[in-house]
């Protein structure tokens, strides 16, 4: 990481509250061709989520904890704050000397952008502050939110219009909150209905939306050059597990995410870019 961070755009995703075993499933059913091509192998990585609901587990990942490979570490980060003892900081972690990663960017000259989704993102209160006020720049509209049925089309759209209008030579760490898999979901599954609620199966379809536009995420973050790209959730949820139904809790269906990181290439002949840069 201390090759990439200053030369590459970084992107961050959340999928909010997706599954590990729903993204696996769909990902081996050819269900998210779009997110799959870019995952190494075709396949998530399994790995514990930081946290089990939303604020905690993007605290967490803005101190550098992203979450953690599913089997015995200790596992070196990508990320850490400067701090004495730390086990998991190696000689690829890039370290910084701020209280967070986004700051830390910020002052390595990053242009630091939110695109909020869920409520602890949308500026609506001093909670729903916090996260996004680590931001230079944060985004929410209504549009955006866990209501939305075009949530992330909406936010796929705003990531075109901020990329387009950055100075080419500005570095960019972009975090985008998908809201999509939270609840409700039930509109992104065709028969599914309110009266209904949500399921495993409505979950699942709110996935193959978002594959449907994380196309245009990508080319944007790409757009001015080479993207160093991490895609994961920030926990899961039940939907009736062992009796459980929701997240905040410690069951198996929450604990467990899935993980990718991977390099986004700009197009062909993109102006300021050598063409060794984006192999």
């Amino acid at each position: 990481m201390n090759e990439v961070v200053g030369r590459d755009d970084l992107l961050f995703v959340t999928l909010d509250t997706l599954r590990y075993d729903v993204a696996q499933e769909l990902a081996a059913a050819g269900r998210i061709p779009n997110l799959a091509r870019h995952l190494p192998g075709g396949a998530w990585q399994r790995r514990h989520a930081p946290g089990s609901f939303t604020y905690a587990s993007h605290q967490a990942m803005f101190a550098g904890f992203l979450p953690t490979p599913a089997a015995p570490g200790p596992h070196p980060r990508l990320f850490a704050a400067r701090f004495a003892g730390s086990e998991t900081t190696a000689g690829r972690t890039w370290v910084f000397d701020t209280p967070d990663l986004v700051s830390g960017l910020a002052a390595a000259g990053y242009r630091t952008v939110c695109v909020g989704g869920v409520g602890f993102f949308n500026r609506q209160g001093p909670l729903g502050s916090v996260l996004p006020g680590m931001f230079q720049e944060s985004h929410w509209e209504p549009e955006f939110g866990v209501a939305s049925p075009t949530s992330f089309a909406s936010q796929a759209e705003r990531v075109e219009e901020i990329t387009a209008g950055l100075p080419r030579e500005q570095r960019l760490f972009l975090f985008v909150n998908v809201p999509s898999l939270h609840q409700p979901n039930w509109f992104h599954l065709e028969g599914a209905t309110r009266a209904a609620g949500d399921s495993r199966a409505t979950h699942a379809a709110a996935l193959e939306y978002v594959d449907r536009y994380i196309g245009r995420l990508f080319a944007a973050a790409a757009s001015r050059r080479r993207c160093f790209t991490i895609v994961c959730s920030d926990h899961g949820t039940t939907y009736g597990d062992d009796g459980y139904t929701g997240h905040r809790l410690g069951h198996e269906a929450v604990w467990t995410v899935p993980y990718a990181h991977f390099f986004l290439d700009p197009p062909p002949g993109t102006p300021g870019v050598r063409p060794e840069a984006a192999v």
